[in-house]
């Protein structure tokens, strides 16, 4: 597994602990992170193959 940064740890733990897809800007008022740093982040974790969007504008933490 690629290894991850503390803030995309935060990041997909937030998101696991949502139990549905969530936009960024709702990851971003559960972990104090700012929207556009969210957004990154969740870009990155996508890249990796972690998160993936169900629907538009919404992510969720792939299973596995």
């Amino acid at each position: 597994m690629a290894e991850l940064t503390d803030k995309e740890k935060v990041v997909l733990e937030a998101m696991k602990g949502a139990g549905k897809p969530v936009r960024p800007g709702d990851v971003a008022k559960a972990t104090g992170l700012d929207s556009k740093e969210v957004s990154k982040i969740i870009k990155s974790l996508r890249e990796k193959g972690l998160v993936h969007s169900p629907k538009r504008c919404y992510y969720a933490p792939t299973e596995g």
